[in-house]
This record gives C-alpha cells, structure tokens and sequence, in this order.
C-alpha cells in the first residue's frame, strides 16, 4: 500500500496526478484507509497532531491600545500633542494645553472607533465551520465535531449537509452539490465518481470531488478527506485575504500629499516667524506663544475632525440608498471609479432559475415573469392555433419535488423553475400532486441525466395507464425516444426529419445562454407495472412532449444601472463561474461591452497581454479566486479606480484588494461581507450606481471645502508672517485659543456647510476623475494662494489700524472677528467656479444657510457672552468697529468677483469663436464643385 505522504505546507500529496484524476479506490490506498472500516482513532489522532485541527488559521489581531497609539503617528496629531505639552509646561497655559491635548485625544479615538479589525475576514470564515460530521471511525458511523477530521476520513453525506472538508467522492447517488459561492456557478452541480481527465481543471468541473463549506442540494455521498483546514479550497482563499493589506483610497492619497505640502509650507512660516521675534530681542515665552498660535492656525488642526464628519454624513446619505460602507474614507472613492467588476451570479442575475421559452411540436412560447415568482403568461405567436397545454405542464410539475410558495423556493433551483412555469400554466401543484400520486420515481443521476416518475392515469381514451413522465438533458432524452407528436399533437415516429429539428431548436436555445430541459413520457399496462422493479431500462420507447429553457434572468434595474454606469464613463464587467456562452448571453442582454474569455484564457496571458487585452473584454468566464485577484492588479496597473462586487466565498480576495469592494446583504456570505468595505443591503447592482453619483457628489463637496480650508490656512500663514515681518502688535496678531475657536466653530461650521451641501449639477455626466489627478490644480491654487493674501492682508490692516487706535486686546478681537466674516464670505465664493456671489443660485443651499447662521452666532458670541470674553481674551465691539470688519472681510469676495469674471470672459471666448467659424461657413456656402 503507498506511504501517506505530508508536503510541507501540510496538505497530503497525491501520488502521481490530482485527486480528481484518480479511481476512488486508488485515493483511498494512497491515504491508508480502507473504506468500510475507516480511521481507527489512534490513527485519527497521529494524523490530527500532523495535519492540525480542520479549522482555518486566526489572523494576529492588534491590541487596542497600539491602535489608539498608532493614531498619534498623524504629522497633524504630533503638533497639537507638542504643541499642547509645550503650552502646560514651558509656558503655564493650562487651559490652552488642556484644550489642544484633549484635542488630540478627540482625533484618535474618532480615528480608532472608524477602524475594523485587521483579521474580520478569516474570523467570518471561522464562523462558516460546520459543527458536526457524520464519519466513519474504527468500523463505526459516527458524529465527531467537524473540526477534528483530518486526511483519510471516510464522511458521509446526505442532502441538506454543508460538506465539512474537501474530499474525492468515493458513492454517489443522485447527489448534487450548490458550490455557488466558492466557484460562482449558478445551478448544483451534479457529482459522480468516475475521475475527471484533464490538466488544471476548474473547480466547478471536478465533478468527483465535494469542497468545503459547499452545500448538498440532493442524494447522498460518501467521500475520503483529502484536504483540511487552510489546505481546503475555501482555506485557500483565506490565506490570500491573510496576505491582502488595506488599499489606500484616492482620497487618503492625495490628502496625505497635501497634509505634507501644508506641513513643509507651514513649518518654514513658523520656523521664520520665531526667527524674526528672537531677533527684535522678544521673550521665549512670547515668541513660543506666538508659535503655537502660527502652528495651530497655519496647520490644518480640524482638517481630520472636519473631513471624518463629511464622510460620515456621506455614509448616512448611503445608508438611505441601501448601500453600507463600513470604512469612511472608502465613501469618496465610489465618485473616482472607473471599472467595476460584477458577479454574475446573484448580483447581475437574480439567483433564482426562470424558463423563459417553451418549445412544442410546431409552436414556440415565451414565458414573462422572474424568478420564483409565480407571475406571469405563456404566450404564443399571433396566427398559431391555440393548443391545451396540460399534457405538456404536467411533467414539469409530477417530475419535480421543488415546492414554490409566495416567491419561496425548497428544493433543486431547475426543478423550481419548472414548477413556477406550471403554475404560470395555469396548474395547482398541491391539488395536481395529491389527484396523481407517485408509484414509483427513479432519482436523477449523473450517470444517464434524467429523472422519471409513474402515476395512475387515463389516457387520452379513457383507459387507465400508469404513465411514466421524464425530464432531463435533451439528448440522453431523444437517445431514448421513438415517437414524437406532430403540429396537430398526434403521435408520429421520431424519424430522421424530427431528430434533426429537435437538435436544431435545442441548438437554438443553448445559443442564446439558456440551460435547455427536455420532457417526455410512456404509458404502461397497470396490470404488468412493477413498481419495484428497476425502472432505467423502461424509460425507453419514450415520446418526446418539449423542450424548455432556463436561464437565471437579469436583476430588472442592472441594465439601466449599467447604461447609466457607462454614460458616467465607468466600465462594466462580469466576473462569473458560470460558462461562458451563458455568461455572454446574460451579457448582451444587460449591455455589457466586450467579449468573453474562460479564466483559464485569461491566467495563460502574460502580464502585458492582459493589459492589451482588458480594454476588449466583458465578461470572464469560470473563474478562479486568483483570476480575480490578477484582474484587480491589472486594472489598477493601467490607473484604473477598481470596484469589485460579489457574494461568495471566492469573491472575497478580490473584494479585499479592490479600491472599493462591494458585497450583497442578502444573498451574500459572511466572508465577503467582512472582505468588502461597502455592503448592499437591497442585492440590487442599481443601488451601486447611487452609490457612484454619491459618492462623486461628496468628492466635489470635500473638493469645495478643501479649497475653502486652503484659502484660510494661506490667510493664517500671511497674517501671521506679515505680523511677524511688520512688527505688529508683537508679531502675536491672534493668541492659541482664539485661534482654535475660529478653527473649530466658523471654519468647522462652513466645511460641514460645503460639505453636506447641494452638489454641482450634472455629475453623473463627467468621466471619472483621474486617480492621480490632484485635489487643486496649479491655477486654483494660485487663486487661493492670493484670496489667502487679500484675507489674511485685510485682517493684519484692521489689527494693525486697532491695536494704534485701542490696543492689543481690542485688536486681536476685532482681527478674529474680521477673519471669522472673511472665512464665511469665502466659503460662498468657493461654492461655484464661475457663478457670482450675487446670484440667487448662491444662496439657495438651504444647508450651507443653516451652517453661516451657526458661524453668525459663534462670532458674535465671541465677543459678547461674559465667559467666552474671559476664556478666549475678547472684548466687545461698537457699531462702528463691526461695520469695520464686515467691510474688510468682504474684500474677498471683490477679488472673487474679479477673478470669477475674468474666468466666465476665457470661458466663453473659444464658444464666440466656434460661433463665428460656424457662420462664416454657412455665409461661404459650400466649397465643392
């Protein structure tokens, strides 16, 4: 007998080709098992202490407080906490240091709270662990906790069990098995025992051989353990979402970028600050004072708080268009999405068989409705007699043990279809199955590909018959037949003639990517039926009733959704286990674009082949858990911003590597839920297409408020340099705290404002955003760059004109508050690049309304109210001195309007131009002869 053998990474090793290809009997010798008698338990254990427990690997998970930590390696977070430290000790400014400190506390448990654990997926794996397995162990059948299988275990199965451990079949009877959600693949595959030829044969083909954590739909199986644990196909797939890390979104990138750019600008403005102080001969703590106050208004402090409360409000709107998303950061980049990959397989399709068209003798139907669902017609041609179609319904019905009820289905997926299409007919399942009972069935098997069934009726003479109906593959089917019924539904030989229509229709139908079913029946003398008889060599002599095709049809919104996904310039494609010709009929039919390849076309591509190639193909077909995976890498290689959907186990790896990975809530796994960092909660592939035109909304509104973030931060800088330059009011023109309040109550106030706010219109109109494509570019930057100038500039006037004419507390207060109205008159003008301030249009964004009116009311508190007074060293203002800061903060919104018309003037000159080309051609006529 050959020696059990252990391949390093501990999975057993088959002794000369894959399990599959193998006799049953050879798998078991190369295992050291005998079949009847399976594992003795010292056996089972030696073996369990080799190979481990049947369970997948836990990811390390991260201690909590080194999360929180880790939050503190923000450059940001660093000024504050130096800041802060610096204030409580050098200087004795307790409440300002408490403040920033707390502040920084604020920030990360925001940050530790939005964070998932680094191991979720492996965890929902783990979950996926079967409890018990029937095996048989020392000459006994026996439940043992699935866990403890290990390689050489005889496990029986039976339908209705989730298999525990990957195994090669060893008996099989009529046993089908739903592996969905690790191949993709739409309907039970039926299983066999004979081995299967071939070299890398997918998944879903390895008819002989049962995987973990799949289902048995129907029959029963004995199989020998061949794999466990990791080592299992679905163990697989948790090892390559082990070694996937966290995408960075587009949104993190950038912002990172120009988090670094403010830091380097920033630091080099207090760094000179400082050095001008110390030279006029000012005090340590004067000069460290005034550098907090230029650190904390030069940096971007609320930039984290302000963006988290964005998104946050982004994944709210989501929520409420069905969609979940699970990391905030991830919302912005459904806007920059430029390629999504779909599942076919209950994401574009609905998971439920349908048979949408009926072929008889002389007459075709189609049938309306999805699903399981018992709405719908059969209609026929116009000009076509119409015939009874009972005869034709009642095998579908009586040869079928699927029970369908309110759009509920129990049993095998094809054979509900056939009973929704019954009852489309017109026919009461329960009444027609108690007036006809079974006396006998013979079970579908893979080995002939029919099932049969024999009833006590009455032939169309009166007499009594025990009729015998069969459904199965059209061919095995025709191979058994030798009548058929002519237009008239009489009965005639199956001649040549007939054979060849037949396969020219069943041809027909599988052309168009439908699973075709035939129907047939034979009548016997009650008096010589023997029910217990066998009963394969009397399903012969048939006559063939119709033929019917079955297709699990498109969601009813996907086509629109993807029609609308390509309008915003995304491209569609469908990742599917199914094959291909099915996968390419479902996808004209959805308007997808591009040809279909099989997985195995697309692994034999090199790298540079594949990106050739991707622009031209639609559909992949009988993919594999890599396949995905390698499309991702691919797409992202040619600057693609990648989503990918799914809701199988073999989705998830490919979830977790995409820019953005989208699982169904319904239908979908635990582990692709865990994987994907955005959840449907409706199944439905149009919420997606929501989710797009949100998340571009949020990306145009974050673009606003960051714009508006950059123009105050450049007024902090040249106000604070400029009082460092000049010499005013001590080069301290606002102390740490005032400066907080502005950046925690106006500035806050009116990024949530631009924000949560109306987006431009026509959106879904743009192609996507080009990943690497920078949040300002040179010319805005150049705009902010001076409206920071002319803001910052008008401040250090009025503080300047205040502190000769009132002095320095009056004049930081009449300078913060100067600011405060300038950062609130340029958040309108950021609002549109090209629409004045003056418009109506301006002010018909009801929430950046409610936004200034709360700013309206922290400035004026500031100034006012006793305690805000003695906290943040303010004074109150006159009529006058009021009048005086609206009028210079208002100077913004002068050099907005210039520069706004001096845009819509370049704007629409080349519109001028094309206008004057078009009738100076009309004028001319035409120019040939």
């Amino acid at each position: 007998m050959a020696q059990l053998t252990a391949v390093p990474d501990g999975q057993v090793e088959a002794p000369d080709s894959p399990w599959y290809e193998l006799p049953g009997e050879k798998v078991a010798a190369s295992l050291n098992v005998d079949p009847a008698r399976g594992l003795s338990s010292d056996e089972a254990a030696s073996r369990r202490a080799t190979y481990g427990p049947n369970k997948f690997a836990e990811a390390k998970t991260e201690p909590r407080w080194h999360a929180f930590v880790r939050q503190y390696y923000d450059p940001m977070q660093i000024v504050l906490l130096v800041a802060g430290i610096g204030s409580i000790v050098p200087l004795g400014q307790y409440g300002t240091g408490f403040v920033l400190l707390l502040l920084t506390i604020f920030n990360a448990v925001l940050g530790l709270h939005q964070e998932g654990k680094a191991a979720a997926a492996v965890a929902a794996l783990q979950k996926m662990m079967i409890i018990k397995a029937k095996v048989r162990r020392d000459d006994k059948l026996a439940q043992i906790p699935a866990d403890q299988l290990v390689p050489g275990d005889i496990v029986s199965i039976e339908a209705g069990d989730i298999v525990p451990a990957d195994g090669r079949l060893l008996q099989a009877a009529t046993l089908e098995v739903a592996e969905s959600a690790l191949t993709g693949e739409s309907i039970p595959v039926s299983k066999g025992v004979d081995p299967v030829d071939g070299e890398n044969v997918p998944l879903g083909d390895r008819t002989d051989m049962v995987f973990m954590n799949t289902n048995a739909t129907r029959g029963t199986g004995q199989f020998v353990v061949t794999a466990t644990g990791m080592t299992t196909e679905v163990g697989h797939i948790s090892g390559l979402l082990g070694r996937e890390g966290e995408t960075m979104t587009p949104l993190t990138r950038q912002l990172a970028a120009l988090t670094n750019q403010i830091l380097l600008i920033a630091g080099a403005a207090v760094a000179l600050s400082m050095i001008l102080n110390l030279s006029r001969g000012q005090t340590f703590e004067t000069v460290f004072t005034a550098a907090i106050a230029f650190a904390i208004s030069a940096i971007p402090t609320g930039l984290p708080a302000v963006v988290t409360t964005i998104l946050s409000l982004g994944t709210q709107s989501l929520a409420r268009a069905n969609a979940i998303v699970k990391r905030l950061r991830s919302t912005e980049t459904l806007g920059s999405t430029s390629a999504i990959n779909s599942d076919k397989t209950g994401t574009l399709t609905l998971n439920q068989m349908t048979a949408v068209e009926l072929t008889i003798p002389g007459r075709r139907y189609s049938i309306s409705g999805n699903g399981y669902s018992t709405e719908g017609k059969i209609k026929h041609v116009a000009g076509q007699p119409e015939v009874p179609l009972e005869q034709f319904l009642l095998p579908m019905m009586l040869a079928s043990d699927a029970v369908v009820h309110d759009g509920e289905m129990i049993g095998d997926p094809t054979e509900g279809a056939l009973v929704v299409l019954a009852e489309k007919g017109g026919l009461d399942p329960k009444e027609t199955r108690a007036r006809y009972p079974r006396l006998a069935d013979l079970p579908f098997d893979a080995a002939y590909k029919l099932m049969a069934t024999f009833h006590l009726m009455k032939d169309a003479a009166g007499n009594d018959v025990v009729r015998c109906f069969v459904k199965g593959a059209p061919d095995q089917l025709l191979a058994r037949s030798t009548e058929a019924l002519d237009a008239d539904l009489r009965p005639v030989d199956a001649d040549a003639a007939f054979r060849d229509r037949y396969l020219a229709e069943n041809a027909r139908l599988g052309e168009q990517g439908l699973r075709v079913l035939a129907t047939a029946r034979k009548d016997f003398d009650p008096a010589t039926f023997d029910p217990d008889a066998d009963l394969l060599p009397l399903v012969n002599g048939l006559t063939m009733l119709a033929l019917i095709g079955i297709v699990d049809p498109p969601r009813p919104q996907a086509k629109a959704a993807i029609a609308e996904a390509k309008s915003a310039g995304i491209k569609v494609r469908m990742i599917t286990g199914d094959h291909a010709v099915t996968a390419e009929a479902i996808a004209r039919q959805l308007g997808i674009e591009g040809r279909a390849i099989t997985g195995a076309e697309w692994a034999a591509m090199s790298d540079d082949e594949a990106l050739a190639a991707i622009d031209s193909i639609g559909v992949i077909a009988r993919v594999t858990p890599e396949d995905k995976v390698r499309l991702v890498d691919t797409l992202k290689r040619r600057g693609d911003v990648v989503a990918m959907t799914g809701d199988g186990v073999n989705d998830a790896p490919a979830l977790k590597r995409a820019d953005i990975g989208i699982a169904m809530g319904i239908t979908g796994t635990e582990v692709s839920k865990e994987a994907a960092v955005m959840i449907l909660t409706d199944d439905d592939f149009s919420t997606i297409v929501r989710a797009v035109r949100i998340g571009r909304g949020l990306y145009d509104n974050l673009k606003k408020y960051i714009e508006f973030q950059m123009g105050a931060l450049i007024g902090f800088i040249v106000m604070f340099l400029g009082a460092s330059i000049f010499n005013v009011i001590g080069g301290v023109p606002l102390v740490p705290l005032q400066t907080l309040w502005v950046n925690f109550t106006t500035q806050v106030f009116q990024a949530i404002g631009l924000g949560y706010g109306e987006p431009s219109p026509g959106l879904m109109k743009r192609k996507p955003r080009p990943e690497k494509e920078p949040i300002l570019s040179r010319s805005l930057l150049s705009w902010l760059a001076f409206a920071g100038l002319v803001l910052g500039g008008t401040t250090l006037a009025v503080i300047w004109w205040a502190d000769d004419k009132h002095g320095s507390v009056l004049a930081r207060t009449m300078g913060m508050t100067t600011f405060a109205i300038g950062n609130v008159f340029l958040s309108f003008t950021v609002k549109d690049e090209l629409r004045s301030f003056f418009s109506v249009e301006t002010f018909a964004d009801r929430r950046l309304l409610k936004a200034t009116g709360m700013s309206v009311v922290a400035i004026v508190l500031a100034t006012s109210l006793g305690i805000l007074q003695r906290i943040l060293n303010t004074v109150s203002l006159s009529g006058k001195q009021w009048i005086v800061c609206i009028l210079a903060a208002f100077s913004i919104v002068v050099a907005s309007e210039i520069q706004k018309a001096i845009r819509r003037r370049r704007a629409t000159a080349p519109r001028e131009r094309e206008e004057e080309d078009v009738v100076g051609a009309v004028a001319l006529g035409p120019t040939t002869p």
